[in-house]
């Protein structure tokens, strides 16, 4: 376990209490304006793309989870022009339209170093070690560690939003159990900036 400092714990909570004050549900946290400098980069200019995946197209079968036939392969994500003063990524797969006031989370990944510009294919698969050095994956609301792919009942198909935080420190200072609403409320709150990408996916 990452050993953190007394004063940063209470930095984090601090970070959390602002950020339920904003309006508890992560939908509802505000993100903290980026600064902007002359000539720089803001968060305006930030994109995630995938060439795996047309944003408001259809997820492809192999991308599913195993529970649904899938092979449970993340895409691979790519961006570009991220804010200046970026440290680190998180990034959170996230399905809004599954039961439940939180919806499902399906991939939670932080401390993605700075200098990474993409993801390749698979990379939530935590045997296959395709992550950079440093990043961190946590349980998904599926159980496991890593990617999850979308299984929803069937129906209507659900929407998969890939959210990508820049955030203005190297390390986030979380607890080592933190989960996905931490992570999330945490990024919302101190973020630099963030890029989406959004896939649909049903039978």
């Amino acid at each position: 376990m990452r050993q953190r400092s007394f004063s940063s714990m209470i930095a984090f909570g601090l970070v959390i209490a602002a950020a339920a004050a904003l309006g508890g549900e992560p939908s509802a946290l505000a993100q903290t304006p980026p600064a902007t400098v002359a000539g720089g980069k803001t968060a305006a200019h930030f994109m995630l793309t995938s060439p795996d995946l047309d944003d408001g197209g259809m997820l492809h079968h192999a991308q599913a989870n195993t529970r649904c036939g899938g092979r449970n392969i993340s895409p691979a994500l790519e961006w570009h022009n991220p804010p200046d003063g970026t440290q680190s990524y998180v990034l959170l797969m996230h399905d809004p339209d599954s039961p439940g006031a939180e919806g499902f989370w399906h991939w939670i990944v932080y401390d993605i170093p700075g200098n990474t510009t993409s993801l390749p294919a698979n990379a939530g698969d935590v045997h296959k070690r395709l992550m950079p050095e440093g990043a961190v994956q946590v349980r998904s609301d599926f159980g496991n560690e890593g990617y999850g792919g979308p299984c929803p009942p069937a129906g209507k198909p659900h929407r998969y939003f890939f959210r990508l935080y820049a955030m203005p420190v190297a390390k986030l200072n979380v607890p080592a159990d933190a989960t996905a609403t931490i992570i999330s409320s945490y990024a919302n709150a101190t973020a630099l900036g963030k890029a989406q990408l959004m896939g649909v996916y049903g039978h």
